[in-house]
């Protein structure tokens, strides 16, 4: 057992406690949040009056896939041999050994759902991982958690740019996400009435999507590919969520209408392409205020991993709500991408993912934590570390 005393303790799924305590245990999960709990025999850390917050949780990013040593053996986030390719999956291209890792954990961000890049239509799935670990198996919260598709610069620019090979338009990129979603349909379909079509590995990995098991994790920057998406996601009655969408706050108030969770970012660093001319740590709030739910990612290698409290920060100061923008990092992303019941808050029966922070990091930028805590086990003390 483990028991954290004496914290400015934010549950994220209640109002924050003073001189709270959270009790985890032998099982790695939550057993009491609150005030004066006491466990004979349980080790103890005395958090002195810090911050105690749920690890953060990034929705939407490339870490493993993209390791930081080499730029080009380190990318086996994009399989540029083909526009479609439903049937990769995340945990065959994830290297937890890479420096990436213990940087988030060591800044608090214990969660992440992490694959494919953006050069494909579509770039298979994601999976939501625990970021410690040596074995991607062993680190695995839910999968799969989302299948990426792309719209816009990207696929375009990867095989389009000399018009040899699809998609050179964003109508070639919406007319072969629509393609490969008919015939996986009838597929399932097919499936399900006992025909037994031919095995076909790219239309087995839709299933999920088709069913309703797992959303579209749409890449889509520009209002036009953003309302593309949705206009997909209804026709085939999908779920969907609208990742990075950088024009969000020119149009939120048609996407509160829709109701579809927002992926904000990354919106620190320059404006690298055309898409981006709308990029602003303001469109978290705006999206917020129209009534949009809200989540805030790096993009990981865009923005490393671990600078995501800092992100919330930035976002903070152009206008999204301060307790918003802890949400934006914790419980809404864990719940926007379907890991809540394990993540994302400090909940009785979640897991005890915890971090003590020697001072907020949404105001104190570069503020690394002070002790880490994945699964009930201490794995990063800055204590430890001089």
């Amino acid at each position: 057992m483990l028991l954290i005393k004496n914290g400015y303790v934010k549950t994220m799924a209640g109002p924050d406690i003073e001189n709270g305590c959270v009790l985890i245990g032998d099982d790695g999960k939550i057993v009491s949040v609150g005030t004066d709990i006491i466990c004979e025999g349980a080790d103890v850390i005395d958090a002195g009056g810090r911050l105690v917050t749920p690890g953060c949780v990034d929705a939407h990013c490339h870490i493993g896939v993209h390791n930081s040593a080499m730029r080009w053996e380190g990318a086996d986030f994009n399989e540029r041999s083909d526009p479609l390719t439903p049937q990769m999956r995340a945990i065959d291209g994830i290297n937890p050994i890479d420096e990436t890792f213990e940087l988030a954990i060591k800044h608090g961000v214990t969660s992440a759902v992490t694959g494919p890049g953006s050069a494909n239509v579509i770039g298979g799935t994601f999976a939501a991982i625990k970021l410690v670990g040596k074995r991607i198996d062993k680190m695995i919260i839910k999968d799969p958690v989302a299948m990426k598709c792309a719209f816009g610069e990207n696929p375009k620019g990867c095989y389009g740019q000399s018009g040899a090979k699809a998609p050179v338009t964003r109508m070639a990129v919406a007319a072969m996400l629509r393609n490969m979603l008919f015939k996986a349909r009838k597929y399932a379909e097919d499936k399900d009435a006992g025909k037994e079509p031919a095995f076909d590995m790219k239309l087995e990995a839709m299933i999920p999507v088709i069913k309703k098991e797992i959303p579209l994790k749409a890449h889509a920057h520009r209002a036009d590919d953003i309302f593309t998406s949705i206009r997909i996601a209804k026709e085939f009655d999908l779920l969907l969520t609208l990742d990075h969408c950088t024009d969000g706050a020119l149009i939120a108030d048609e996407l509160a209408e829709e109701g579809y969770p927002a992926f904000i970012g990354p919106s620190f660093g320059g404006k690298s392409k055309i898409e981006l001319a709308n990029k602003d740590f303001a469109t978290a709030g705006v999206l917020h205020a129209a009534g949009v739910p809200v989540s805030i990612i790096t993009d990981a290698p865009v923005i490393p991993l671990e600078h995501l409290p800092m992100c919330a920060g930035f976002a903070a100061d152009a206008g999204l709500p301060y307790e918003e923008a802890w949400r934006a990092i914790t419980v809404n992303p864990a719940k926007q991408t379907g890991i809540g019941d394990r993540v994302g808050s400090l909940e009785v029966g979640k897991d005890g993912d915890v971090v003590i922070w020697p001072s907020d990091p949404l105001k104190t930028i570069g503020t690394a934590a002070y002790i880490t805590i994945v699964d009930g086990k201490v794995v990063y003390s800055a204590e430890e570390e001089k």
